[in-house]
């Protein structure tokens, strides 16, 4: 597959994780964050586990805690958090710092050279998810804003550490045990600090079943899948269309208007998300190669270093 597939897989999964909000206030039972996080993660990765019927190899079992822990534990949690504490526009414009960190981790562990337009992308990207969903009344809460930064550097070195930590298995299998992983670190959290959940409706199950199967099984293993292609600056980039979905499904399905700071929002995040794959784009151009001179000269010294 070319570039331009992988750029539309990849950002097709930060685009449905924008429905999450929808979902989980629409259908899910209030005031269960980490048991739904649980649920979301441990149920879709055993599934997965199941169907591909294979386990990490010796070596493989502390990479793959660390990666759970943290894209789906540790961030899940954090984004709740600040979820609950925050509003949500500004919970979601911390979640925007995500592609600068990934810029540094990747510089830190990958050795990727620090590219000006990459980081004035992330930059814009920011900007344009505070003009989309941030409002004049919103306030902050010190214990929201560290979760909401802790939760976009979980994910950032996830990302970074996904990367540079790729087994050869599948993008299906690997999701497989992260998923897995990460539920399996949440389910005593959970249980220790949430109630047990009541009974479950239909439109309960539907939720978790949404959001398991689509919103975790099959998001992460496009995410995943363009992280081993993709440069992880610029799959980062694309996880501003999730806030984008968010605002649009917000306008279709509830009915909500778009301003015009929303609008001015939605095209700098689609040109930062361009400008930072277009840098990408340039920086993987192999230079031309210089032809040597054919003089005899040149010939000759060529065949005394052969000899």
């Amino acid at each position: 597959m070319n570039r331009t597939t992988d750029l539309l897989l990849t950002g097709l999964a930060p685009a449905i994780w924008g429905s999450t909000y929808v979902v989980t206030t629409g259908l899910l039972p209030d005031g269960y964050p980490l048991t739904v996080a649980m649920l979301r993660a441990l149920p879709a990765g055993l599934l997965l586990l199941l169907w591909v019927r294979q386990l990490p190899q010796r070596g493989w079992w502390l990479r793959v805690l660390v990666l759970g822990a943290l894209n789906f534990s540790v961030f899940w949690a954090m984004l709740f958090v600040s979820a609950y504490r925050l509003p949500g526009g500004v919970a979601a414009t911390l979640g925007a710092v995500q592609p600068l960190i990934v810029i540094l981790f990747s510089r830190l562990l990958l050795g990727s050279a620090i590219r000006p337009v990459a980081v004035i992308a992330a930059i814009g990207g920011m900007v344009g998810v505070a003009l989309l969903v941030l409002t004049p009344k919103a306030a902050l809460d010190a214990t929201g804003v560290a979760a909401g930064l802790l939760g976009a550097a979980s994910m950032a070195l996830g990302t970074v550490l996904t990367r540079r930590w790729q087994p050869p298995v599948s993008a299906l299998t690997f999701t497989a045990w992260q998923l897995v992983a990460g539920g399996i670190l949440l389910l005593p959290v959970a249980l220790w600090v949430e109630p047990p959940l009541g009974q479950l409706t239909q439109a309960n199950v539907a939720g978790f079943l949404y959001l398991g199967l689509i919103g975790a099984a099959l998001t992460y293993v496009l995410w995943f899948r363009g992280i081993a292609r993709l440069e992880p600056s610029v799959v980062a980039s694309l996880g501003f269309l999730s806030p984008l979905s968010a605002v649009l499904l917000g306008w279709g399905l509830l009915d909500q208007w778009l301003s015009a700071p929303q609008l001015a929002g939605m095209v700098l995040v689609l040109a930062s998300m361009w400008l930072s794959q277009r840098a990408a784009a340039v920086r993987t151009v192999a230079p031309p190669l210089r032809q040597a001179p054919h003089s005899s000269e040149s010939h000759r010294s060529a065949r005394n270093g052969r000899a």
